[in-house]
């Protein structure tokens, strides 16, 4: 293909994809491609893929189709972590015209210059255990807030778990490397830097450094305003980590952590690196540093083995928690995964259900995280959006909070008295 035109993205799946995909973006823009929505008649639609979520393959089904509603002879690159799994599936689908593994995405314009739109679908996938290389970058959609890739891959194999399989093993970039990749996040006008990865804790496993040097070093010389981690495997999240965010200015007082079940029987058969004393542990440090930080949980349900008693245990576990709230996910078979050899598998009307009660759970304790704030101020940084005439952004705590877009601008950190809890979810303000 000529160089130059236009492209779109559509990205699906975790925040690391999005960093990714802003990474591919600025290669084709250096290409000469500028970047349009994907019902613009774009003449290049990426699709970056997730393994992660259900219905993996529908998703990318739907998202061809759309490219091809908003250009018929646009040129479709499908990529990432489900284009690695199943490359010759995705090869199948009409109007896929390339397909790139979780190496060879971030060779895209080289492919574009290669291929013509009218050529047969294309595949470059090499196996996982041949990716080894660290392609760092940051996401620059949303200027209020940057995700900061520091490590991609995972050495965890655990039985539910496709990534290891789409990502490869743990690796990272060097703390100069990263904070190099952090200050260009800054100079695109980012307020908030989030940390992301696959497995962000085990950060340092190639390069001979540790998290708490990375998180360290960042808060010494990247100005900016706040920074976040984001989701974090308890055995890592060790009592440093958890002391020092208590200590700093820049890192908010926000935690995600990954439980998956509160019952210890259930984890063992996850191949989880913790039990549910030392998960308890680090909540307890964490609220006894920090009583108003948030923190997010992500569960599942329906796992297979989880009779009743099971999830009853996960289920009283949770509600004992001092927790913000949940990220539910429903159990799904995966293909090459160890889960899906297990016996006593759960019927997917009771896993749909059990994920219904714990969202509820979720909700009340959302609520009862925002309470703690009513009748305060709070410094929120706000985003872009405006909906409904409401500009939205969030408090160091993770609140939610929606402000007349005539008080406040986007980008700006702006001192709100938290007034109301709306049922959408969030807290209606007024600038103090």
């Amino acid at each position: 293909m000529t160089p130059g035109g236009t492209a779109a993205f559509h990205t699906l799946g975790c925040k690391l994809n999005f960093s990714e995909t802003s990474t591919i973006a600025r290669d084709l823009a250096d290409a000469g491609y500028a970047r349009v929505g994907i019902d613009d008649a774009p003449d290049v639609v990426v699709i970056n893929t997730c393994s992660v979520t259900d219905q993996a393959d529908a998703k990318c089904r739907n998202a061809v189709r759309r490219a091809r509603n908003g250009n018929p002879d646009a040129f479709v690159a499908v990529v990432g972590c489900y284009a690695q799994l199943k490359p010759q599936e995705i090869s199948q689908i009409e109007g896929v015209n390339l397909v790139l593994g979780a190496q060879e995405k971030f060779n895209l314009p080289k492919h574009l210059l290669q291929m013509q739109p009218d050529d047969p679908a294309a595949i470059d996938v090499n196996p996982i255990k041949e990716v080894k290389a660290f392609v760092p970058g940051f996401s620059s959609n949303d200027r209020t807030r940057a995700f900061l890739k520091v490590q991609d891959g995972c050495d965890y194999f655990c039985s539910f778990c496709t990534i290891p399989l789409a990502r490869g093993r743990s690796r990272n970039a060097t703390i100069a490397e990263t904070l190099q990749m952090a200050g260009k996040a800054v100079d695109s006008g980012a307020k908030e830097i989030v940390l992301t990865g696959v497995n962000i804790g085990d950060f340092g496993k190639s390069t001979g450094e540790n998290f708490l040097d990375l998180v360290q070093e960042l808060d010494r010389a990247i100005a900016v305003p706040r920074m976040r981690i984001s989701s974090i495997e308890p055995n890592l999240l060790d009592e440093t980590i958890i002391d020092y965010v208590s200590r700093s200015q820049r890192f908010q007082p926000h935690f995600h952590i990954p439980l998956q079940s509160g019952s210890d029987r259930i984890l063992k058969s996850m191949r989880r690196r913790y039990r549910t004393d030392l998960y308890a542990e680090r909540i307890a440090r964490i609220r006894q540093r920090m009583p108003l930080a948030s923190i997010g949980v992500d569960v599942i349900t329906g796992f297979p083995g989880e009779d009743e008693d099971a999830f009853q245990e996960t289920y009283s576990f949770l509600q004992g928690l001092p927790i913000s709230y949940l990220h539910v996910f429903t159990y799904s078979e995966r293909d090459k995964t160890t889960a899906v050899r297990l016996e006593e598998s759960v019927p997917v009307p009771i896993r749909k259900e059990r994920t219904k009660i714990l969202r509820t759970l979720s909700l009340k304790k959302q609520r009862a995280h925002y309470e703690q704030f009513l009748a305060q101020s709070r410094e929120v940084l706000f985003e872009d959006s405006v909906e409904d005439g409401l500009r939205f952004g969030y408090t160091p705590e993770y609140v939610r909070v929606g402000v007349d877009a005539s008080e406040v601008s986007a980008n700006e950190i702006a001192e709100i008295r938290l007034q109301t809890i709306r049922a959408a979810g969030f807290i209606q303000g007024h600038r103090h």
